[in-house]
C-alpha cells in the first residue's frame, strides 16, 4: 500500500473505501440502492438505508450472508472485512482509483509492450520524478 494513506480499519471504513475505489464504468459512486438490489438479487435480503448504516458506522455488526453480498458486489473476498491484513486488496483498489486519471492510464497503456530492460528505465524515470516532487518512493514489489 502507498505511504499517503492508512489502511482502513472498520467495517465502515473499509465498505467507504469500496464504494469510493469501485465504481460503475469508473464514473460516479454505486448509489445504495443499486448495492442493495444487487445483493438482493442473489437471495440476500438487505436494505439501502443498512447499506448506508454500515458505510457510515451507524451499524457494525452484520451477518455473514451481508458480508458476502457485500464482497460479492464490490469483487473483494469476504475476508476483506475481517482480516487485519488486506495489503493485496488495497493494492488493486489504490490501481483502480489511480486508473481513473487518464494522464495514468495513458501511462500504462504506452508501457505495454516495452521490454524488461525499457521498462525499469522507464519506472526508473518515474520513481525520479516523485523524488523531484517531494513524493515518497513508490512500492516496488512488482519489479524485477
Amino acid at each position: 500500500m502507498g505511504a499517503q494513506e492508512e489502511p482502513p480499519a472498520s467495517l465502515a471504513q473499509r465498505l467507504d473505501r469500496l464504494f469510493k475505489a469501485v465504481r460503475p464504468g469508473g464514473q460516479r459512486e454505486y448509489t445504495y440502492e443499486e448495492v442493495a438490489g444487487a445483493i438482493r438479487e442473489h437471495g440476500i435480503s438487505i436494505s439501502h438505508t443498512y447499506v448506508w448504516q454500515l458505510r457510515k458506522g451507524l451499524r457494525d455488526n452484520p451477518t455473514k450472508r451481508h458480508l458476502e453480498g457485500l464482497a460479492q458486489f464490490f469483487g473483494v473476498p469476504t475476508s476483506y472485512f475481517l482480516d487485519d491484513d488486506n495489503s493485496g486488496v488495497e493494492e488493486q483498489l489504490e490501481l483502480l482509483v489511480a486508473l481513473r486519471d487518464s494522464d495514468v492510464r495513458s501511462l500504462a497503456l504506452r508501457a505495454s509492450g516495452l521490454s524488461p530492460a525499457s521498462l525499469k528505465a522507464v519506472l526508473g524515470m518515474i520513481q525520479h520524478a516523485r523524488s523531484i516532487e517531494g513524493l515518497p518512493p513508490a512500492d516496488d514489489e512488482g519489479d524485477s
